[in-house]
């Protein structure tokens, strides 16, 4: 089991030396502050999962210091204790009407009071955290290759973490038997999908996840690259898939997977459960005719055409099927088609920059804007209209 962080913020050290040490001998993680300004800080950065303040801080007042946790994107919805030297009832109602969630009087005998406060408040957060915090699942995938959707998901990844920087966004290449993501962008580091489904479960944690994944400053996204080769896919422990997405999607805000042209038992299930499905089409009959065959075959498995984001992507042929030509043989309405773009996609790839970055005033680059946007309204939609589906 993951260990929880407590944030221990108090100007005495010695009641924060001995808070720590029987946290720690209750098999948490401690982190401390000595002033309300060190706490803001250790919080936003370190994230604990509980926070256990004095109230009364030589640099912040009561509503100040609370204030300024439930406003943060960050710590907004972590719990909190005040754990208080003043036993007064003014001081008691100030705490929680300004954002406490609960407040105990400093004294050997709240202990226990204390102790079953903290268990008692992770775990509604936990369970909150599992209803609530799954984060937006987005799948890309095509029927044919060949057809730009490894490009088409980073940049389009790389566009919703832009919008949105407040939240954090995760892509899972899950391409086999070689990764496409990494050579997009540039990555030549050794966590990868393989790497990580070999590491025992108990490690793999959000924790993990948060600090361990590499984030790409020019993408804007953590990335759990593909497998490098062949011979390492052949070491891929597939069980291990759905739990590994079931963790990113607390982990992050966003999960966005490449599937490629992956219809499996291991695809099948994310596809389920994705809140959108981003089908990627070109121009040339036989690619529009196999994504006909692959659409049929996922509404019959009871995929319904609302979470569906169909692309047509000119960027890899100007010739070929119009759009509505596209359209009246899928039987789906294609969201946005993406122009084309002579060697400019190419030539981004090559230089590991995502398009927007390398050429931002093209038609295709407001293309981008307008797909990513829609691709978070829709998932938005898609988890208002159906609030208990579940991770795979």
């Amino acid at each position: 089991m993951e260990q929880k962080a407590i944030l221990i913020v108090d100007v005495d050290a010695s009641s924060r030396r001995y808070l720590a040490g029987i946290l720690r001998e209750k098999g948490y993680r401690v982190l401390q502050a000595a002033s309300g300004k060190e706490g803001l800080v250790v919080a936003w950065r370190d994230r604990p999962d509980l926070i256990l303040a004095e109230p009364i801080l030589p640099d912040l007042d009561v509503e100040t210091f609370i204030g300024k946790i439930r406003q943060h994107p960050r710590t907004a919805t972590t719990p909190c204790i005040a754990f208080s030297r003043d036993a007064g009832q003014e001081r008691r109602e100030q705490c929680l009407n300004s954002g406490y969630n609960e407040f105990l009087v400093k004294s050997p005998q709240a202990l226990p009071a204390l102790f079953e406060a903290i268990s008692r408040l992770l775990q509604a957060a936990a369970e909150e955290t599992q209803r609530l915090k799954n984060g937006l699942l987005v799948v890309f995938l095509s029927a044919k290759g060949g057809t730009g959707t490894s490009s088409l998901c980073a940049n389009l990844a790389t566009e919703i973490a832009r919008e949105r920087s407040e939240e954090s966004i995760v892509v899972a290449d899950l391409v086999l038997p070689i990764g496409s993501i990494a050579p997009i962008v540039g990555y030549e580091g050794e966590v990868n999908l393989v790497t990580v489904a070999e590491m025992p479960a108990e490690q793999t944690t959000v924790s993990y996840f948060r600090n361990s994944l590499p984030s790409l400053p020019t993408w804007y996204f953590y990335l759990l690259a593909g497998s490098p080769d062949p011979e390492q896919a052949n070491r891929l422990q597939v069980g291990r898939i759905e739990e590994i997405v079931r963790t990113l999607r607390v982990a992050f805000d966003y999960v966005v997977i490449d599937l490629g042209r992956s219809l499996s038992r291991i695809s099948l299930p994310l596809i389920h459960a994705a809140d959108v499905i981003v089908l990627i089409l070109s121009t040339d009959l036989s690619t529009v005719t196999l994504t006909r065959t692959v659409w049929n075959f996922l509404e019959a498995r009871g995929i319904t055409g609302e979470r569906v984001y169909a692309i047509l992507n000119r960027a890899v042929g100007l010739e070929g099927l119009s759009r509505k030509e596209a359209e009246e043989i899928v039987g789906l309405p294609i969201r946005v088609t993406v122009p084309y773009l002579r060697e400019d996609f190419t030539l981004a790839n090559n230089h590991h920059q995502p398009l927007l970055h390398r050429f931002p005033q093209t038609t295709a680059a407001m293309v981008f804007r307008q797909a990513a946007g829609e691709i978070v309204e829709l998932g938005q939609r898609s988890r208002s209209a159906s609030p208990s589906v579940e991770v795979p």
